[in-house]
């Protein structure tokens, strides 16, 4: 996955004031922490950080993030919480986690289908299950996405886990075989909606 590069600069200065006139300046307080170093405090600009979300799931992305403080260092490391205003959806806080490129993350990766099931044709319902799944990879192996080819499901059939390659440094959290995709029989609807409509006149007639 291409890295992305991200200027930040180590700030001073805690609390409502300083973090107030930051945001006037276009800029928002961050702070950069992880499991072998102490918690740095940085700014970043808010225009530079929209630029890193436009890419699509932010917490997936790989960053260079150039920290700024008389000389630049240079750390690995994704966005992992963000704090936006609950009115204007403006960015407020954000924090990054420094990666260290050789040890095995966990992130959340969207699932995409493929292609027109048979199932669904023959009137059934597709369900995807699952739109995102939890994997184990090294930073620089995260894929952007795990897409399925749903063509040959029919009714009834399903896609788990581990019926979808997902490469060879992929592995998938979980302990157990998922569902992911399954192809659901009209029927199954009707006989549900038949069961409710039969419940409501008995407690009508009572």
């Amino acid at each position: 996955m291409e890295r992305i590069e991200l200027q930040t600069t180590v700030r001073k200065s805690t609390g409502n004031s300083p973090a107030r006139s930051l945001r006037r300046s276009g800029h928002i307080p961050a702070v950069l922490y992880g499991p072998k170093m102490e918690t740095v405090l940085l700014s970043v600009n808010v225009k530079d950080l929209e630029q890193v979300f436009k890419q699509g799931n932010a917490f997936q992305v790989i960053l260079n993030l150039v920290i700024q403080n008389g000389k630049k260092v240079t750390k690995a490391a994704m966005v992992k919480e963000q704090q936006t205003h609950p009115v204007s959806g403006n960015f407020i806080h954000i924090g990054f986690y420094e990666n260290e490129l050789k040890r095995q993350i966990n992130v959340m990766v969207p699932i995409i289908t493929n292609g027109q099931s048979v199932g669904v044709e023959n009137g059934g319902m597709l369900n995807i299950v699952r739109r995102e799944i939890e994997l184990l990879c090294l930073p620089g192996d995260i894929p952007e996405a795990i897409e399925i080819d749903i063509t040959d499901l029919d009714i009834g059939d399903s896609i788990h886990i581990e019926d979808i390659p997902l490469g060879e440094n992929v592995e998938v959290s979980a302990d157990f075989n998922f569902t992911v995709v399954t192809v659901l029989s009209p029927t199954i609807e009707e006989e549900e909606v038949v069961e409710e409509e039969e419940g409501e006149l008995e407690e009508g007639e009572e």
